[in-house]
């Protein structure tokens, strides 16, 4: 049994903030730090809208709740405490309507770490891992790094939306496929899957004695209303017991380097084995960052709902630019800050066989296609000042115009 949180803590009682106008203008800069994503392009002009993670800072109830636990001025080991846990589980009931209970939870410190962990639950060595493409590139090395086998099929785009083709996920499994490692919502063609896909995977996984391993750190990250985000374990105790739903804070709320996730097991067996798998390989999720999911996931509603009112401004503008540029194409995502772009016209017609070197000599950095599996494609990140995007879309045209 856990102990409660002593009331020397200052992690409760956090101010309202409700009522304060957040500023999602405001340019920070990020080159004064060494960095993954402004780093990459030191001492150039080039504006980074690639890794995804967003330029916005971090909730003022999260900042708060990170002053106050560092006024607390001791950071010895620590498990996860009831008010944390209550916290998640009153955010998945009110946000995706998932009741959970919190034995369910593993705290992890990321969701890629917490795939790769299941890829070792599948099988065994030689046994394959099943994930549709285009997909975000961990998913693609996690089944090797565990000595798996990977085997992909493609997402189809038809009638402008990226959608299952039943029949080559049935062509892609075979009597040693072991676990379904699903992207959901997914990066990076943006879908927001719908309960009838969501049961037709859940009984390709039941019919095949499949585990499910589902990514859904951008369950907060949801554009499109009328489209909400369904957790795949939430369609019945059956598909419960068979999943591993992977969430994090860090996409919806921008605090990926405070690293803390967690796991949702609902079946006693399969965390029991997951939590084995994880001794002497897998850190304790931050500190810190547990702090801060407790402030998001209790008091980060504000922020989330002016940040996604925000997106769907962004994302407006990138679809108006995209259409108007010549040779390129894409869907409105229905959920993320992610763009995924066509290119293939522009090589077409204009001999380009590098996209993403060819926009980057304009002043912008993106991600290129191959890594997710999709070579002439980018992805384009537009959780960003809109000036910042409007600079890069103003670069992007220019180009294409010279």
């Amino acid at each position: 049994m856990q102990n409660p949180v002593p009331d020397c803590l200052p992690t409760m009682n956090a101010p309202d903030h409700s009522a304060v106008p957040f500023d999602f203008d405001r340019i920070i800069d990020r080159r004064c730090m060494p960095g993954e994503k402004w780093g990459r392009y030191a001492g150039r002009d080039v504006l980074p809208l690639w890794v995804a993670d967003m330029d916005f800072a971090a909730p003022p109830a999260v900042v708060e709740a990170l002053r106050r636990r560092l006024d607390h001025g001791v950071f010895g080991y620590t498990d996860a405490w009831p008010s944390l846990e209550q916290a998640v589980v009153e955010g998945l009931q009110r946000d995706h309507g998932w009741t959970i209970e919190p034995d369910w939870l593993v705290w992890l410190p990321g969701v890629v770490t917490g795939f790769n962990l299941a890829c070792l639950l599948a099988g065994e060595p030689g046994d394959g891992v099943l994930t549709a493409t285009p997909v975000y590139p961990p998913f693609l090395s996690a089944p090797a790094n565990t000595g798996r086998v990977l085997q992909r099929c493609e997402l189809v785009l038809r009638d402008g939306r990226w959608q299952w083709d039943w029949e080559a996920l049935e062509r892609a499994a075979d009597a040693r496929s072991r676990m379904l490692l699903l992207c959901s919502p997914h990066n990076p063609v943006g879908r927001v899957f719908d309960t009838d896909e969501l049961r037709r995977l859940a009984d390709f996984a039941e019919r095949r004695d499949l585990l499910i391993c589902s990514d859904e750190i951008h369950c907060g990250l949801v554009l499109d209303g009328e489209r909400p985000h369904r957790p795949i374990a939430a369609l019945d105790q059956a598909t419960a017991r068979r999943t591993i739903t992977l969430m994090a804070p860090s996409k919806t709320w921008n605090i990926p380097a405070l690293y803390c996730a967690f796991a949702v097991i609902p079946d006693a067996v399969l965390r029991r084995r997951y939590r084995h798998a994880m001794r002497g390989l897998i850190p304790h999720a931050n500190v810190l960052g547990m702090v801060a999911t407790e402030a998001a996931y209790r008091d980060g509603g504000p922020w989330r709902a002016a940040l996604l009112d925000y997106l769907r401004g962004n994302r407006a503008r990138v679809l108006e630019a995209a259409t108007a540029m010549p040779g390129l194409a894409m869907t409105s995502p229905e959920a993320t800050y992610l763009a995924w772009i066509d290119c293939r016209g522009l090589m077409a017609a204009r001999g380009i066989d590098d996209p993403a070197a060819f926009f980057e000599a304009a002043g912008v950095g993106l991600s290129d296609g191959r890594p997710f599996g999709a070579p002439g494609w980018l992805r384009l990140n537009f959780g960003c000042p809109r000036a910042t995007l409007d600079e890069a879309l103003r670069r992007m045209a220019a180009a294409l115009t010279r």
